[in-house]
């Protein structure tokens, strides 16, 4: 009779030691499931309504939430130009979309373009305040700037859980200083934003963004120079496109080279790894979700925990607004079955 006492009550503080733990786990432990949805408060302002699958006009981020998003990816510009989809994504405007995503329980992930405009692999044009100044000049303006938005964030109550310093930078930001031609400046830049972040927010964690998930050598060469010259971050992060694929449009021929990419980077250079960027075709729903499914479990099965999460790029844009064919949102104003992939 004692000993079985004894057995029940161990069994017991053991039940108790594992609700005090679960009491524990932070949403940052979490797998992030997110969305950029920058274009938001542009489709707003021209008069676009969002439907939930009731049919009944709701907030686009509930809509969100509802479907298993629980992160956000926000974009932002030096000093907006006046590109058609492209006008938004001010300091300003990104603190008040950070601070009214926090207030639906998402987490933030800020994406530092330096550039007026669309930063990606075909394009990294220098902000137009940046043009005339010297190297030295431009990387305590990039720190001054990033410094001032996250300081602006904190300051508003939102820290963001992740920063890209750049977006999408195959052959390196802020041409032409921060071109991969000259790596050792390249690094110098992205140092710059890092310690910015770090000096507001010491636990944010840095992200060097590379497109092409799939592509290994692609990646083993950035990240190899990236260590070679010292940059300093803490995730890798892919895009991946089967869309954009030359002669690949279908995911089920790359999405395994996108699974051994993300193993062998989290182990090559002991780092954790996410797609933040990902996004299917609207016409073909039922693919774009089976090719979400599968890139989430790729990325969930990266060893020791170290794949984080998985973003899509602007699931809410809708092609009749924005004539961007890889959204999950029907000419009905409401979400597709793609976006279900994330509950």
């Amino acid at each position: 009779m004692k000993k079985s006492f004894s057995i029940l009550v161990t069994l017991l503080l053991s039940i108790q030691i594992f609700v005090k733990a679960s009491e524990n786990i932070t949403p940052t432990q979490a797998f992030a499931k997110g969305a950029d949805i920058s274009w938001l408060p542009q489709m707003e302002a021209s008069g676009y309504k969002f439907y939930n699958e009731q049919g009944k006009p709701e907030d686009c981020i509930k809509i969100l939430k509802d479907h298993g998003i629980n992160s956000i990816r926000l974009r932002t510009f030096v000093n907006p130009s006046n590109d058609p989809h492209s006008g938004h994504c001010s300091k300003e405007e990104t603190i008040d979309m950070a601070v009214r995503a926090k207030k639906m329980g998402m987490r933030i992930m800020i994406d530092f373009h330096y550039s007026d405009s669309w930063a990606d692999p075909s394009k990294q044009k220098k902000p137009k305040a940046w043009e005339e100044l010297s190297f030295e000049q431009l990387k305590d303006s990039l720190y001054d700037y990033t410094f001032n938005v996250i300081s602006a964030l904190k300051s508003a109550g939102v820290t963001p859980e992740w920063v890209q310093i750049g977006n999408e930078t195959p052959t390196g930001m802020i041409y032409p200083e921060g071109h991969t031609d000259n790596w050792p400046q390249l690094a110098q830049l992205i140092n710059k934003g890092y310690d910015a972040v770090k000096a507001v927010s010491p636990k944010t964690k840095i992200i060097l963004h590379v497109d092409q998930g799939n592509d290994n050598e692609r990646f083993r060469w950035w990240f190899d120079n990236a260590t070679k010259y010292g940059a300093k971050y803490d995730i890798i992060g892919m895009s991946y496109y089967p869309f954009w694929l030359d002669g690949q449009p279908d995911y089920t021929l790359s999405i395994d080279d996108l699974s051994k990419n993300l193993n062998d980077m989290a182990q090559r250079y002991e780092k954790e790894v996410m797609v933040v960027e990902v996004g299917g075709e609207d016409n073909k729903v039922q693919n774009t979700y089976n090719m979400l499914k599968a890139v989430i479990q790729k990325v969930k099965m990266v060893p020791l925990h170290k794949g984080l999460g998985v973003f899509y790029w602007e699931p809410e844009g809708a092609r009749s607004w924005s004539q961007y064919a890889l959204n999950c949102w029907g000419n009905d104003g409401k979400p597709t079955k793609a976006l279900s992939a994330f509950k």
